[in-house]
């Protein structure tokens, strides 16, 4: 695995050796304390941790994502700021950013990924950049050493699922259901479909997100699928007051449940 980036080397060898793969969710900025809320999740037996950059027009978030996003923004967040804690954060596991594609474009892609680099982030999710518009920043990001993850929902047809997921770098990341994103009560048919389609056309990690929010939801998202991304349920325990021990408590209640045999 010598000749890939950083983050799909680490989540192919957990892959590898038999885990079922766990993305949580925060917020950047979200309180004084949320570098601790990154370290927690890292204890807790997360294998990569997805950082969302604060923006004031999230257009794919849901209500849950888009009441974290303002409620950092009013607490000063930025995602300079953002980038500079995360020089401080030895994790000793991945760290994706997820961002609006204005705020890195307005930061300058050259630089952006440099600094995100920088401040030990292994991968990007811009899911406001299609993947035709791809050309301006994608040179900058393979020069840094930065993996840009793809999204693929249920309604992407086959050729185009094959397109994402050759350009795909990390991971891919499968979108469960239609919509924003926000925690379900059940996940949708649809789910266990897109992850057997993707499974099928690349051997990359396919991590499912969007609604999953209990051990049952990641236990039955990862039959067919490699992992899950769980964001809106803990940032809803998060803005409710839940501190990083707390979030680390029930990101370890899913480690737990993705662990236990099938």
């Amino acid at each position: 695995m010598a000749d890939l980036l950083p983050l799909e080397a680490h989540l192919r060898e957990r892959r590898n050796s038999g885990h079922k793969l766990l993305v949580p969710y925060v917020t950047g900025g979200l309180g004084k304390d949320w570098a601790e809320v990154v370290r927690a999740y890292a204890d807790a037996g997360a294998d990569a941790i997805e950082i969302g950059i604060p923006f004031s027009d999230p257009v794919m978030d849901g209500p849950t994502i888009q009441e974290a996003s303002e409620a950092a923004l009013d607490q000063g967040a930025n995602l300079g700021a953002i980038l500079q804690e995360l020089r401080d954060i030895d994790a000793g596991v991945p760290l994706v950013l997820m961002s609006y594609v204005n705020l890195v474009f307005h930061a300058g892609y050259a630089r952006f990924a440099a600094e995100a680099i920088a401040s030990n982030v292994s991968g990007v999710i811009l899911p406001d950049l299609p993947m035709e518009e791809l050309g301006e920043w994608e040179p900058f990001a393979k020069e840094a050493g930065l993996a840009t993850v793809q999204l693929a929902s249920p309604l992407t047809a086959d050729e185009r699922l094959a397109r994402l997921c050759a350009r795909s770098q990390g991971f891919v990341y499968g979108v469960n259901l239609l919509g924003v994103t926000g925690a379900r009560t059940d996940l949708a048919e649809s789910s266990t479909v897109l992850a057997t389609r993707l499974k099928a056309t690349t051997d990359l990690p396919v991590i499912m997100g969007f609604g999953i929010a209990t051990v049952a939801h990641a236990r039955a998202a990862t039959v067919e699928a490699d992992g899950v991304i769980v964001a809106s349920a803990l940032m809803r325990l998060r803005l409710d007051g839940a501190g990083p021990e707390d979030l680390g408590a029930h990101v370890a209640e899913l480690r737990a449940g993705l662990d236990q045999p099938r």
